[in-house]
């Protein structure tokens, strides 16, 4: 199955779609994985709070294709933040992949209360520099952060990795993102599994023969975001891949739109994680 990709405003090419693995068990990890590169995906997001980078390192080395064809994310947790903290977490999440280097590195959250996003980001750079991370970005980065390291370092994110679904759209993010060509990937995209039995969502996929999940899929794709549903269930992994054989139209786009909600949000508030 060929994917689309977007390029980074640093040249480097992404998949559109991955697959998410958030809560999964490090010793499930190596199947699930693999049965996901088995069934096209070509982008896997990790981190090393999620405790499966040794599962995910392990699927994408038996993998029967090249690794340059596997993009991997991992990222930076709140406790390893800071320059010196995080060169050595990138060292220990390398290790545990068993990679020579990973294709984006992301600062998991700004966790501004601790006030070590902007060191962070600048061991970021240089874990860039070395030519160990072929992209850098960050993840639940707020405008204010996203402007603080870009003037201190005049170096941007490639991306931003952010709550995102049909009730949470976060119009403002994606258009400062937008204006400075920084991409935007959608963490929890069918809204944790809320959005399931939305009977609006429902209408548009009995409308085109499809199930909500490939809706809203469909939806992040036509936005122009980068997005990485999770699910074990290989079947409904082969689901969310197939979602090139439609488009929604412009009233479904409406239709959708009109569901965004301030009170959406079904993560943590960036500003106010206590983790």
């Amino acid at each position: 199955m060929t994917q689309p990709v977007l390029t980074l405003n640093d040249g480097v090419a992404i998949p559109q779609i991955g697959l998410g693995v958030w809560q999964i068990e490090d010793g499930e990890a190596p199947e699930l994985v693999s049965n996901a590169i088995d069934l096209g995906y070509r982008h896997v997001d990790t981190a090393r709070v999620y405790g499966n980078e040794r599962g995910v390192g392990e699927a994408i080395r038996r993998a029967q294709v090249a690794r340059s064809d596997v993009f991997v994310t991992t990222k930076v947790w709140n406790d390893d933040q800071g320059y010196d903290n995080t060169l050595r977490a990138f060292d220990e999440s390398i290790a545990r992949l068993g990679l020579d280097e990973i294709d984006l590195y992301l600062i998991h959250w700004a966790k501004p209360s601790q006030d070590k996003y902007l060191e962070t980001w600048k061991a970021l750079i240089e874990i860039k520099n070395s030519g160990r991370a072929r992209s850098i970005g960050v993840s639940n980065f707020q405008i204010p952060h996203l402007e603080r390291i870009i003037g201190e370092t005049g170096v941007l994110p490639s991306v931003n990795q952010i709550e995102l679904h049909p009730r949470f759209q976060q119009h403002d993010l994606r258009a400062f993102h937008k204006a400075r060509g920084i991409a935007t990937e959608s963490w929890s995209p069918l809204g944790a599994g809320t959005l399931l039995n939305d009977s609006v969502l429902g209408g548009i996929g009995r409308k085109h023969g499809k199930s909500i999940a490939q809706v809203i899929i469909r939806w992040h794709i036509q936005n122009g975001l980068i997005v990485i549903p999770k699910s074990a269930n290989p079947k409904r992994m082969a689901e969310n891949l197939a979602v090139f054989d439609f488009a929604l139209d412009d009233e479904d786009l409406v239709t959708i739109g009109k569901l965004d909600s301030p009170e959406g949000r079904t993560g943590g508030h960036p500003d106010h994680v206590a983790w």
